[in-house]
């Protein structure tokens, strides 16, 4: 089932040359980021040098827990602490200067041109609110309409992440909801403002096998017709060797790899290696995983590319 909301992304956008997004002009520019977190007399280096651009493309940031993926994506937002220092040769997205961006410019880029969906909606979601008024109050928020507009796009947005009975669910509270539906409802608040970057903070590892691939499958759909840029921060590699263009890799704060998601099983970081080696199979069972064995010069040695 497809939406009724008009796209701002029309074919002879994704086609023309020099867009924002193609090859030529990256919707996003990151170069030399870094963030330190200021404790007392002690300094976390969370981030160490990341560079990346993302066009209209699925690109995915992997690694282990700790190792600053979800802090890159909030650095992009200006979702961090006071206690962060952030720093970076370039942070632009469409052209414009992330650096020292005002308050009331981020404001202006987060939820409508850049949205984020997070890793549980019931984290996200306001208990005492329906759940169609919290996409609806989203919708308003960006997008200056009546409010019965903004309630006849929620619920073609709602339609277009496969809700059933879209005017029942509409009128429910986040608890009297399944995760599934939750991250569903989370994904339609994110896009209803036509946003041109995505930001999805492992959104499918509270779900289910089933409901994951399902979930999978709407945010692939909403992508591939809206000509989204989705950065996808992830600790699964089987999901985003499936799911994703290209695959970046950190470790302590850094980008160690970067290859494309099809390609994985050909890394040559040992990290990756480390990390695909631990992987289970059902097709090789072993009787013991392998221990992935940290070195040093991993925080200083080159990007593997």
């Amino acid at each position: 089932m497809t939406s009724s909301i008009p796209s701002s992304q029309d074919a002879s956008v994704m086609t023309a040359p020099a867009q924002p997004g193609t090859p030529g002009h990256p919707l996003l520019q990151v170069e030399d980021l870094n963030v330190r977190f200021v404790q007392q007399e002690r300094i976390v280096h969370a981030v160490r040098g990341v560079s990346f651009t993302l066009g209209r493309e699925k690109l995915a940031i992997v690694g282990e827990s700790g190792s600053g993926k979800s802090t890159v994506g909030r650095a992009l937002l200006g979702l961090l602490p006071r206690s962060a220092q952030v720093s970076a040769e370039t942070l632009s997205f469409d052209g414009q200067d992330l650096r020292g961006a005002s308050e009331a410019a981020l404001q202006g880029l987060r939820g409508c041109r850049i949205s984020m969906i997070m890793q549980d909606p019931k984290y996200s979601l306001n208990p005492v609110m329906r759940v169609g008024e919290q996409i609806v109050e989203a919708c308003r928020a960006h997008r200056r309409m009546p409010a019965a507009q903004a309630r006849e796009r929620m619920l073609a947005m709602l339609e277009a992440v496969h809700i059933r009975e879209p005017q029942r669910v509409a009128r429910l509270y986040p608890h009297e909801i399944s995760g599934g539906m939750g991250q569903r409802i989370m994904i339609a608040m994110m896009l209803i403002t036509e946003p041109e970057l995505v930001i999805a903070d492992e959104p499918t590892s509270a779900l289910d096998v089933s409901v994951r691939q399902q979930v999978l499958n709407i945010l692939e759909e909403q992508v591939r017709e809206r000509g989204l840029g989705l950065l996808f921060i992830s600790h699964d590699l089987h999901l985003v060797r499936r799911f994703c263009d290209r695959v970046l890799v950190m470790y302590g704060g850094r980008v160690v790899e970067s290859l494309p998601a099809a390609q994985l099983d050909q890394a040559v970081h040992p990290y990756t290696q480390g990390l695909l080696g631990a992987l289970p199979s059902l097709r090789h069972p072993r009787a013991v995983l392998p221990v992935l064995q940290r070195d040093p010069s991993w925080l200083h040695g080159p990007v593997s590319a």
